[in-house]
């Protein structure tokens, strides 16, 4: 039996958060490596036995193995969506994945023997490595590699409100993409004609991301305005990003949802349409009551495998 060897960096205090993670995978074989201190049982002697290490920075990182056959493009797209929203509530570091290899370009290559053209709705989605099809609408593809920290559109979560996204969006209309990641919603509606997109994401690497993604897909990035902060607790990015939109996003799990319906409602008009993903299905109801709540009516309920989004209208007061 062969078995393949992913390492995920981050540090000694979400160790175990990440660990749990990897448990709703149905991932158990997990070690843990870091530079902590060992503290040894009363009355034994720990000092020979115990490798130098090096200091002790915080890092630690979380090594997996998975047999090989298995399907590694999907399972590492639900780990890193994992990630990304762990990254939105506690410091995990990195998040990094590696496969074998702390290089980039070898991280890539490895991408490669599995990750190819696919199709989201009307969109195609094209790695850098493969050509587009010429029976492709050059106006529905959108050209994207998957990067170390963010996905490519291809779970099941961001999938379900690619397909919806073109509902809602007729031309003209403002939109707010929360926790925006690779950007790859803010490009869509771009492409489907809103006038602008707001944004934000916790995550400062973010900036890069999205420059990269936009640069490589011919789209303006002055159409793209880009907070990084938390919209939930942060006064200054509730005041940067504004109130008024047409159509909000929200590809996040189902407990920062939660958290961040007061302040969403205070960024979308009356009548303005929320699209809510990354809702694992045990999780529906608690986050219906809450929209409901917060002055939300439901009105759209979308499944794809254990995940659910739901779609809602702010109620008019």
């Amino acid at each position: 039996m062969r078995w393949t060897k992913f390492t995920i960096d981050t540090t000694e205090a979400a160790a175990e958060l990440v660990s749990a993670l990897l448990y709703d995978f149905d991932i158990t074989n997990i070690e843990i490596e870091d530079n902590a201190a060992v503290t040894p049982l009363e009355g034994e002697d720990y000092e020979e036995l115990v490798p130098d290490r090096g200091a002790d920075d915080g890092s630690s990182k979380v090594i997996f193995y998975v047999e090989e056959g298995r399907d590694y493009g999907k399972l590492l797209e639900d780990i890193r969506f994992g990630l990304d929203n762990l990254k939105k509530t506690a410091d995990i570091g990195a998040g990094t994945i590696d496969i074998s290899s702390t290089d980039e370009k070898d991280w890539r290559d490895k991408w490669k023997e599995f990750f190819h053209t696919f199709t989201v709705g009307d969109y195609t989605i094209v790695p850098s490595w493969e050509e587009a099809s010429s029976d492709n609408d050059p106006g529905h593809i959108i050209r994207m590699d998957p990067g170390i920290t963010f996905g490519t559109g291809k779970h099941e979560s961001t999938r379900m409100i690619i397909e919806q996204l073109p509902k809602y969006i007729n031309g003209g209309e403002r939109v707010l993409d929360l926790g925006t990641g690779s950007g790859i919603l803010a490009m869509i509606a771009l492409r489907e004609g809103a006038d602008d997109v707001s944004a934000t994401d916790i995550d400062p690497a973010t900036k890069d991301a999205v420059a990269e993604n936009f640069e490589r897909n011919d789209l303006p990035l002055d159409k793209m305005h880009l907070v990084i902060g938390d919209l939930a607790s942060d006064k200054k990015v509730q005041e940067e990003v504004g109130s008024g939109y047409d159509v909000v996003c929200a590809n996040i799990l189902a407990d920062i949802i939660i958290g961040m319906l007061p302040a969403i409602k205070n960024t979308i008009k009356p009548d303005g349409v929320l699209l809510t993903s990354g809702i694992i299905d045990f999780k529906e109801d608690e986050v219906k009551k809450s929209l409901y709540a917060n002055g939300f009516k439901v009105y759209d309920i979308k499944k794809c495998g254990e995940w659910v989004s739901i779609a809602a209208k702010r109620i008019k007061e």
